[in-house]
């Protein structure tokens, strides 16, 4: 996993809206969080969602059980300024998430917009299944958001992965099943183009 200090450093210099990553609005994560079809007391963790709006919208739209991951606890405290009062609802995670403690069967939606692509060892990606693989109920869903076969091969001056999606789903093996999937082009607050490729899959049952 990529260090803490660069991560802290990114978001202690940076404005939220003014790194590569922004979107005002995580409408694509939104869409398919609601195709999942959970109710509004469903269990959602939003791995690498520190600074993300995504919170903003999935409380706006009356989900109650969040969990918001980073390793920068900058990023969070971002979060939590804009929120306010409105943030205290939700539980905030400052972790690695190959490391990071989850109690079985935590979850009903494993949300992830460009942390995976970071993880450039197969010993940090079998970790991070590991932990879904024990985080997520059986039936639950992985939304997993990677750049995609033509997307950039750095980010924030590290190397990345790039994945078609059968690549992507053939990293969390047998117990999930492809559900769908979808490109995306992402526009930059600096006016490139980023390919990324959302996937969901769900947890077989038990």
């Amino acid at each position: 996993m990529q260090s803490k200090e660069h991560w802290e450093k990114v978001y202690t210099t940076k404005a939220p809206n003014n790194v590569s990553w922004f979107q005002p609005h995580a409408e694509t994560s939104m869409r398919l969080i609601h195709n999942a079809g959970p109710g509004r007391d469903a269990a959602i963790i939003d791995v690498g969602g520190g600074a993300s709006t995504l919170v903003d919208d999935l409380l706006d739209g009356g989900y109650r059980a969040l969990t918001v991951l980073d390793l920068s606890g900058a990023a969070l405290d971002e979060s939590r300024r804009r929120l306010g009062v409105k943030g205290e609802s939700v539980r905030w995670m400052e972790a690695d998430i190959t490391q990071a403690e989850f109690e079985n069967d935590s979850f009903d939606i494993w949300h992830d917009r460009a942390v995976f692509h970071f993880l450039t060892t197969d010993e940090d990606r079998k970790a991070y299944v590991k932990q879904v693989l024990r985080a997520l109920k059986p039936g639950g869903h992985v939304i997993m958001a990677t750049f995609g076969s033509n997307g950039p091969t750095q980010c924030s001056g590290l190397p990345v992965m790039r994945y078609a999606p059968e690549e992507l789903h053939s990293k969390f093996g047998e117990a999930f099943t492809l559900l769908a999937h979808e490109e995306q082009l992402h526009h930059t607050p600096f006016g490139t183009d980023q390919q990324f490729i959302y996937c969901m899959c769900r947890k077989m049952s038990q």
